[in-house]
């Protein structure tokens, strides 16, 4: 087994908790930035990561990093590191990239320096000029940020929030990493009763019904590193089959998803059979102003619809009024809402008990939750 550097960008405001899980999976040296968790690990934590991951959006092979403010630096940075460590001689490596804060700008002239350097690399070590690249793919990505180039290797391909359930969705759907973390926030558990009176497509419901009964959240999809001969392919096979074994047969976990539109439901209803989890669900046509405590206890994850999506502003705040009304505190019950609204609180009619800053793409939103 190797040894590896990697690097997971995640939703900003999650880091912690993908820091957490990554720990869990056994992971060494985490570390937490601004939309990104460094870590290290051999093959098992690589595939593990990209099977089990419920808040990444890619595992990167970190393979190295340098500062670069110019063209000549960032050729000759990338040209010193150990390409031929993970690219065979007839690997196929397109690059690409982006840079932020930084003094090199041009993306499509980093890229084909990057692109060139490799080259040039991989060249000394195989002794040839050209490559027919018809090989595993090996995506190479670069990140220049305040002039710190990060420079990886996908092992992921389709971003992880892909799951692959959601062929359709709704007109503003919240990514399903994020939709995720809204549910570990919530501290979900296998017996909880959850709630969504604003569901949409069902993205919430259904990574929080994966979370209760612990089906993993990419255990059915493929990966760009499987081809990688690198890896042996039972490695992969034996992380399904943990997987599968590892899903709970015993959970009470029921969740309720309640919208407006009718044709919304049918695709919610549609996602949960595609996830596997259609058994633990319930959709039905319901206004939030009907909403109502039927359970004893209940846990109630939203994200409403506001300015930004779907509706404009004032038709939103008017929302967060009803659900101020409706979201009664008591024993066994607590919300959690997802809103960008900075007037939210005073809309609802009460300070959360608790609150955490989080993106939802590039929108800045707090999480407000109530639980006393």
């Amino acid at each position: 087994m190797s040894l590896y550097s990697f690097v997971a960008p995640c939703v900003m405001g999650v880091e912690k908790l993908l820091s957490n899980e990554l720990k869990f999976m056994g992971a060494d040296s985490v570390k937490a930035e601004n939309g990104r968790v460094f870590f290290e690990g051999d093959e098992s934590v690589l595939i593990k990561a990209n099977i089990r991951s419920r808040f990444a959006e890619r595992i990167l092979i970190l393979v190295g990093r340098f500062n670069a403010e110019n063209f000549e630096e960032l050729f000759q940075g990338i040209k010193n590191l150990p390409w031929e460590n993970y690219i065979p001689e007839n690997g196929k490596f397109p690059v690409s990239g982006s840079c932020l804060s930084s003094a090199l700008k041009s993306v499509s002239d980093c890229q084909a320096i990057v692109k060139k350097a490799i080259v040039r690399r991989l060249g000394s070590v195989y002794g040839r000029e050209w490559f027919d690249e018809d090989g595993a793919l090996f995506k190479i990505r670069f990140l220049i940020l305040k002039d710190n180039v990060c420079a990886m290797i996908d092992t992921s391909g389709e971003p992880l929030h892909k799951r692959g359930y959601r062929a359709v969705s709704n007109g503003a759907p919240l990514k399903e990493t994020l939709a995720a973390a809204l549910a570990e926030l919530s501290k979900v558990r296998k017996d909880h009763i959850v709630a969504d009176p604003c569901c949409g497509s069902g993205t919430i419901l259904i990574e929080a019904a994966q979370k209760a009964l612990n089906i993993q959240p990419n255990a059915s999809r493929k990966f760009v590193s499987e081809d990688w001969k690198s890896i042996p392919s039972e490695l992969w096979e034996n992380e399904r089959k943990a997987a599968e074994n590892g899903i709970r047969t015993d959970s009470n976990f029921h969740g309720f998803g309640y919208d407006i539109d009718e044709d919304t439901l049918i695709i919610a209803r549609d996602n949960a059979k595609k996830a596997g989890v259609e058994d633990y669900l319930t959709f039905e046509k319901r206004d939030i102003k009907d909403f109502s405590e039927e359970f004893d206890r209940c846990t109630v994850i939203c994200n409403p619809p506001y300015g930004e999506r779907l509706l404009d502003i004032n038709a939103a705040e008017d929302i967060y009024r009803i659900m101020g009304e409706k979201f009664i505190s008591k024993p066994g019950w607590s919300y959690t809402i997802i809103s960008p609204d900075d007037d939210f609180e005073k809309c609802f009619g009460k300070k959360a008990d608790k609150r955490r800053k989080i993106y939802n793409g590039m929108l800045s939103c707090q999480v407000y939750q109530y639980f006393k």
